[in-house]
Order: structure tokens, then sequence, then C-alpha cells
């Protein structure tokens, strides 16, 4: 991150400049400025070491000063910067620019110089073009020289503003802790906290299930939801939903009775979906093919008491001991309830669902949202995303990941249609956009490595989208190469950039564009409505604009915490400190404010990650790692920014298939690691940490090592035309170099998955399809059906 963050939305060369009258009773000397200076530094980069030039006496060239800014009172601080001063004051004065140790010269971001000199043509000397900020004491004022390209006035005038707050705090109190202080002034502290909020916009007092219900009355016929060749109207949907929820509520179903729908997604799981909101429940999703294990964590986790299957969906629920009684849709349709609405009063802070996540501590927490924030969050998508009467919206997410709920009910909500779309016509993508066009999807929503797979297909095979005007990517940061790829193939359709948690009833902010972003990062976007957004230090006290910080949120999205899990719940949760009474959750994220009031994504700094648009705690897997019989010692790292890699040590030969075979078992399998390497112990730091840093590049110099196409005899080096080929298309899909792709290599353990199969489907022009893949994941074995004369098709 800069050490001044850019603020300004029309750069320019040259410099300006910006003075201030010093008040009555601010401590000015050098030791003083220095101090404040390093406090405003340290608050503008969101670093706890400000590094700045230093001005010794007139005329001397700047010197290198670095003062840790960690927590301590503003006497340490003065203390810290008095001794700076000394030294400097005794080194030789050098020739311009300043080098540190006699390395390369100190490109100074920032420089102080409390004797107001400069050489006459506006620079102090030793201050070059690096230098953005130039801050000295002419007189009896402040005065801020700098550069235009990187801050305008109101910028300037903030800086100027941090400086005296920082001296004015220092003489009131210099026993107070300077790191409980923010620097920010009034007008900007309300601007960050009203100012960049999303806008107000009253919410019906109605359910998203009621309101659903509403236009049920206003078009029965109207088509509502289609799977495959199979079509339900909005009468038949809800006719359906209402005898499912008779069916729960005949078996005890209490208000905020969790209810654990186990289902694929089929036409019946969204009538179940519904029947659960209906019938005052909560919904729970689990997605069918979860390890048993998983599943019964889950269920009792939640204080689950009911479970809603269908037939084909129980293999893995059979096994589960979940002490919860099991519905069959089958059964709720037979036992032919009344199909008319329910009735069922369902305040708005009533809970809606739980979607569980990874947790750290390897037990997955269940995120608790209420109707409000979900109805706000739908119709934040059906205003900011286009969904209008008549517009088909599509359903592509798992069960599991949160934006299906969406997905699924906000066509719902003004008289569109849903169309469910198969997970196995999403793993064949020329199936996938051809069933998005001849289905007329409207929205779309996908992680950006799918919409990756599917500009490759657009690109190889051009075709028009004429339904299509809204495309919305989430889950992933999304690179701004992709954006561009996406308006250059189809710049009629608007791309959206979602961003959001679970914990904050999915996205809470929307980037909807029509071109290509000017900034180097794509932004998150602005809060949709009613979503307070801040961006907070570690005491959750606003940082100054543009400087990076946490991002928290306030307002409707908030849910109530984590499922029967207090601990987490208190971690994560607390009450907005400038709205009593309001929720407020940490997200752990981290992120900045543009000039343009939209907030941009920095990352994380703990342990999770996103792999294909799934949140993961890295630490739950090492739980899982750790519970291997014969682990005594394990971590897992991100290769490649796509793949989960675990390493692990014991004190008996350990067989690394075995180890992901039995991380499976408890593990869903976008948790389970590509690829498992045993090690006889792992490399620690010197204060006796394990050394992520070096296993993450172990990794990837594993991964390219592959199974030995590198060997010097090049035996097992690709020989033959097609696997010539196929090793070019495997570097491609999975970022290896190709030198380092061997014909023995398998796709899977050398970090494929299924969406990279389809990937490499299309980059080889659909020559292979993912069913070979699957069934020839060896390179050799695979390149068999590239070199056959001529292949029946599959």
């Amino acid at each position: 991150m800069d050490t001044i963050p850019r603020w300004t939305r029309d750069p320019g060369p040259g410099t300006a400049e910006y003075e201030v009258p010093l008040p009555e009773g601010l401590m000015t000397e050098p030791s003083a400025l220095l101090a404040a200076h390093a406090k405003v530094l340290a608050a503008l980069s969101g670093e706890r070491e400000a590094v700045t030039g230093y001005v010794t006496a007139k005329g001397a060239a700047p010197v290198l000063r670095r003062l840790a800014v960690g927590p301590g009172t503003w006497r340490d601080l003065l203390a810290q910067a008095d001794l700076a001063v000394r030294e400097a004051a005794h080194e030789p004065a050098g020739e311009p620019p300043a080098r540190e140790s006699g390395g390369d010269p100190v490109p100074f971001a920032a420089v102080l110089d409390p004797h107001g000199h400069d050489d006459g043509t506006g620079r102090t000397a030793g201050t070059g073009a690096a230098t953005v900020l130039h801050v000295s004491v002419a007189g009896h004022a402040l005065r801020l020289r700098y550069r235009t390209d990187v801050l305008n006035a109101e910028a300037a005038a903030r800086i100027a503003g941090y400086h005296l707050t920082a001296l004015g705090l220092l003489a009131a109190d210099p026993d107070a802790a300077h790191d409980r202080h923010g620097l920010l002034g009034e007008d900007e502290l309300r601007y960050q906290l009203d100012g960049l909020a999303g806008p107000h916009r009253a919410l019906p007092d109605r359910r998203v299930h009621e309101l659903f219900e509403e236009r049920v009355a206003a078009h029965p016929d109207a088509v509502a939801a289609v799977q495959g060749d199979e079509e339900w109207t909005y009468r038949e949907l809800n006719a359906r939903a209402n005898r499912i929820g008779r069916a729960l509520l005949a078996r005890g179903l209490r208000p905020e009775g969790v209810v654990a729908v186990v289902m694929e997604r089929d036409l019946d799981w969204m009538a179940g979906v519904l029947a659960v909101l209906k019938a005052g429940g909560v919904y729970l999703p689990v997605e069918p093919h979860f390890p048993s294990g998983r599943i019964e964590k889950t269920l009792r986790r939640a204080g689950c008491e009911l479970v809603l299957t269908e037939g084909g969906s129980t293999a893995t629920l059979d096994r589960a001991d979940t002490g919860a009684r099991v519905l069959h849709v089958e059964e709720a349709y037979a036992e032919d309830h009344a199909d008319g609405d329910l009735g069922v009063p369902v305040a708005a802070d009533r809970l809606a669902y739980i979607y569980f996540t990874s947790g750290s501590t390897g037990e997955p927490k269940g995120a608790m949202c209420e109707h409000a924030g979900f109805v706000n969050h739908v119709l934040a998508k059906i205003d900011d995303l286009g969904v209008g009467e008549g517009q088909v919206v599509a359903q592509t997410a798992p069960q599991c990941f949160d934006i299906s709920l969406w997905q699924l009910v906000s066509a719902l909500l003004v008289g569109g249609r849903t169309l469910l779309v198969a997970q196995e016509v999403i793993l064949d993508v020329p199936r996938f956009v051809d069933t998005i066009t001849d289905g007329g999807v409207n929205v779309l929503q996908v992680v950006p490595s799918y919409l990756e797979a599917v500009l490759a297909e657009l690109e190889q095979r051009p075709r028009e989208l004429p339904d299509l005007h809204c495309v919305s990517v989430t889950g992933e940061a999304v690179k701004k190469e992709l954006v561009q790829r996406w308006f250059a193939a189809e710049p009629g359709i608007r791309l959206a950039n979602a961003y959001g948690l679970t914990e904050t009833s999915d996205d809470t902010n929307h980037e909807v564009m029509d071109r290509v972003p000017d900034e180097d990062r794509v932004p998150l976007g602005r809060p949709v409505a009613n979503v307070r957004v801040y961006v907070v230090d570690e005491h959750l006290v606003p940082v100054p604009l543009g400087a990076p910080g946490e991002i928290v949120f306030s307002g409707v999205c908030v849910g109530r915490g984590y499922v029967n899990d207090p601990e987490r719940t208190k971690a994560a949760f607390g009450e907005d400190p400038y709205r009593p009474g309001e929720r407020l959750y940490r997200s752990g994220d981290h992120g900045r404010w543009l000039p343009d009031g939209k907030l941009e994504f920095l990352g994380r700094r703990d342990s999770q990650v996103k792999i294909r648009g799934f949140r993961i705690e890295i630490g739950e897997i090492e739980n899982a790692l750790l519970r291997v019989d014969g682990v005594r010692d394990g971590a897992v790292v991100v290769a490649g920014g796509t793949r989960l890699v675990a390493f692990c040590a014991g004190s008996e030969p350990l067989d690394p298939e075995a180890v992901a075979a039995r991380l499976a078992v408890s593990l869903p399998a976008y948790m389970v690691p590509s690829a498992v390497h045993r090690r006889e112990s792992l490399p620690l730091t010197a204060n006796g940490k394990i050394d992520r840093k070096t296993l993450t590049a172990l990794a990837e110099d594993l991964d390219l090592a592959g199974s030995g196409a590198a060997d010097s005899d090049g035996e097992h080096a690709p020989g033959t035309p097609g696997e010539l080929r196929l090793a070019a298309a495997w570097a491609q899909v999975l970022g290896v170099p190709q030198d380092r792709i061997g014909r023995l290599d398998h796709f899977f353990d050398r970090g494929g998955t299924s969406l990279a199969a389809v990937k490499l489907a299309v980059a080889l022009d659909r020559a292979i399809t993912l069913k070979d893949v699957a069934r020839h994941p060896v390179l050799a074995d695979l390149a068999v059906l590239l070199d056959a004369p001529a292949r029946e098709a599959s």
C-alpha cells in the first residue's frame, strides 16, 4: 500500500500548496512535529511503521527516519521521535538523494522539514519526483506541498488537519494512548458514517414468501420456474410449497425451528425452501453429497429437529446420526394437505435462514440471518441488476453457497421466472451457454473463474446472447483483465461486481459496469440500500479516506450471529458504536474508500481464503488433517491462487492418497487439498512457527515438478503430437510451465478441478470432453484420444 494513498478524481502533473495557521498552545519543536507526522503517515498507510524523510537543518538533504507507531502513549511516540531527531542531527549530511545503508536511493514519499526552508524552486534539497507530500513549518503556519497527480486540495486540507489533530492530542494529554484516537475531523467523520452509506429505502412490511404470494394472486398461471422440459406456474409452485409447509407444521415445526433441506437443486427444492419460510421455520441448506459426518455436525450445531429431503438424496444422510425427524417431500405431497397460503405470522426480525461456512477452529460456523436483511438484499438485487416482470434469472449456485437463495427467489417477487440450471449442464460450458440462450436468461451470476470459461467458449465460438442484459460476478476478487475481455466480447451486456458476506445477508455492495473501470482494481462499488459500510482500525475508529482498514458493516444487513456459538459470535458481532442498538459485523476483509465513494477490496490478513467462490478457513482443513491417524504435524497453503496443498509430517510413513481420502470423509470436496505432500518435518520460522511462506513456495515447486517431465533422460517427457498438444493445454489451464509437465502426470493431482477440466476441453476445441478427462486423467492416456486417427463421438 502507498504511504500516501491517492485521492483525486482529476489527476494532473505538477504541485500545489496548502497552508493552515498553527493554533496557539501546540508543541511545534522538531520532535513533536516528527511524532505527529509519523502518526499521520501510519494512519494513511495502515502500517505500524512510519517511513519519512527528515530535514535536520536549513538547506540539508532529508535523511531517512523510521518510527514504530504501534500501541503506546503519545509520550512514548514523542520520546521515540526525540531520539530520532537527535540521532539525525549527528549524521553527516549526505549528498541527495539520501541512501539507506549505502544501498539504493530512498524515494521519500513524504518529507518533514521543521525548518521551513526550500531551494527557491519550491522544493527542499534532496527531494524529487517521488515525494508526494512535503510538510513544513513556515512562521506560524503549517505548509503542505503536494503532487497534484496524487492528491487534490480537499485531501491536502484533510492531511493538514490530521497533523493539527495529532499535535493537539499530544499537547492535551501526552499520557493518553495514541492508538485509541482517530485523526478525522467532524465533517469527514460524518461523511464516512452517513455520506458513504447506501441510500435509505423503506422496506415493505412483507417477507420474501409473502411478496411471492402477492405475485401468485396477480398472475397465477404465469410460469414461475423451469427445469429442463418441466415448467411450474406460480399457482402450482405456491400450492406445492403450502402443502409441504403444512406437513412440516404437522410434524411439530415451531417458530424459528430449523429445517435442514437435503435436496438436489430441483423444482421440489424450490418448493421446499418456500415451504420452510411460509411455515415460520429457518431454512438450513445441506447438499446431499456432503460427508455424513459433516451433515451430522451441521445439524447438531444448528439444533435441527426436522429434515426435508427427497428420494435419491439420502445416501449420506442415512448414515448421519442427527436425531432429527425426516420428512420426504413425496410424503408431504401424498398427505394431501390443503394448498392455500398458510398465513403464519412472521416478523421482520425473525430468523430466515442459516448458512454454514468454514470455521478456523475446525468447526463450521452457521451464520444466522433475519427476514428483514433477506428481503433487503433480494430487493437490492432486483433493483441493481434489473430483474423485472417477465425477466428470467438463472439459478446456478450450489445450495450451500448463499447466492443460491437470491437466484432462487428474486424473479418470483416481480413476476419473473427462475431457470434451474443442472450441475451437469454447468460443467459443460458450450451446453451451459446454449441453455442460457435458449432459456432466455436475462440475469446471470457466476464466480469469476467460471466466467473465464464462458468467455473462452464465446471467444472460440461467438454467438448472440440476445436476452442477457446483466452478468454478475461474486465469490472471488475479479481481475480487471477479465472485465476487459468481457466488454471486448460482449460490449452491450452489463457486468456487475457483487461483494458481501454470508453474515451480512449476502451482497452489500454492487459495482454495475457498462465499460472497463478506470481504476487498476475493479471496485466493489457503493453500498446497497439500507447498508452502512465503515473502513476502520482495530478499535473500530474510521481511518482516513483512502487509507486501508478493516471493512465492517452496520444496518439491516447484519445477521444475528453464529448459531449456538456465543464465543465466535462475540468475536465478530457487536453493537455499532456510532448507532446504539444496531448490530455491527467485523468482516476481516481489508479495503479502502475511493474518491468517487466506491469501496475497493485489498484482501484479507487472516487465514481465510476463497477457492472457486467458496469461503474456506485454512484452520478447519488443518484441524481435520491433524486428526488423521499418523499425522503429527500439518499445514495447508494455497498454491497458484487456486489450489489447496497440504503438508504433513508423522512418526510413521504416510500415504498421501490415504490422507486425502481420510480428509474427504469429513470435508466437502471443495475443501479437500488437491495434493498432499509428506515431509520428515515442517519448516519453522525463527520464532518456532510453521513457515508458511516456505511451504507455499515449496508447493509451487512441487506442483511444477509434476511426475518427472524434467528428468534428465527425458523418459517421461511428452513425445507424441497428442501428448505435446495436451501438455500445452494443461500448461494454459493449470498455470504450469509446459516443460514441467510429464506424460505420466495426473490432471487432478496437478491441481485440476472439474472447472479446469471444462476449460481444458474448451482450449482443445472440444476434441475431448469432461468425461474423457475424468476417465483418463493421466496425460499419456488422455493423449491417445487425440492421437487416434478418428474418434467416435462420446
